[in-house]
């Protein structure tokens, strides 16, 4: 059986990375979180202090500290910078919101892409983040962009970090989120944007489950060709 590139992208807590992990479970393929990649290098960033003035010695730590995945004996994923555990670290709010000058710095990026692609190269993989389709994976065979609106997807984020004792206020997240959509969309590298070819699909007021089977409909046409 043929194994497809799937690209699945979206704004903050638009359900993609909940999406692409029960995708890549149900077809066998391997899942890649990017964010978490650029999560990683942000929270490196913040610990060594580290500003947009210091990208050289930013890449020599994540050279340093290579960026690998695991899974857990429940079986969710773990999240490692060398040899810690960085999973929940990474989610903390002082990440999130530093993310984005990271992510759009272009030499971080570059590496970050260059390691995703390479990963994806063999096929059987699903892939989320912010730009799969446009620069990551242009010629994967499925392309995905989940939208919501910034009150459902901050209520999403809210509920998430209760779960994770994240302390949060929810309308501190609504404006979080509206500004970080701002950013995303309007950096100079790879911004936010549906690629040209991507199945835009509005998951407001939409079950986990609904998105799924969407998805996995999509992908099986792809696949009986």
């Amino acid at each position: 059986m043929k194994a497809i590139q799937i690209a699945i992208d979206g704004p903050a807590s638009s359900g993609k990375s909940t999406v692409a992990k029960i995708i890549a479970k149900n077809l066998g393929y391997t899942y890649l979180d990017t964010g978490a990649m650029y999560r990683c290098a942000t929270y490196l960033a913040l610990k060594s202090e580290l500003t947009k003035e210091h990208i050289s010695m930013l890449l020599a730590e994540l050279a340093a500290h290579p960026i690998s995945f695991a899974k857990a004996v429940d079986g969710s994923q773990e999240v490692f910078l060398g040899d810690k555990d960085v999973t929940l670290a990474i989610r903390q709010n002082d990440v999130t919101n530093n993310v984005s000058w990271v992510s759009a710095l272009p030499e971080i990026r570059q590496e970050l892409v260059a390691q995703q692609q390479r990963i994806a190269a063999s096929g059987g993989i699903v892939m989320d983040g912010r730009d799969i389709g446009t620069v990551v994976l242009p010629q994967a065979e499925l392309k995905i962009f989940l939208i919501a609106s910034v009150e459902e997807r901050a209520m999403r984020r809210y509920k998430e970090n209760q779960e994770k004792g994240i302390p949060t206020d929810l309308e501190t997240l609504k404006e979080e989120i509206a500004a970080r959509d701002f950013k995303d969309s309007n950096r100079e590298v790879s911004p936010l944007k549906a690629a040209d070819d991507a199945i835009v699909f509005d998951t407001t007021g939409v079950t986990i489950e609904e998105v799924v089977s969407f998805i996995s409909e999509k992908a099986n046409e792809i696949l009986d060709k």
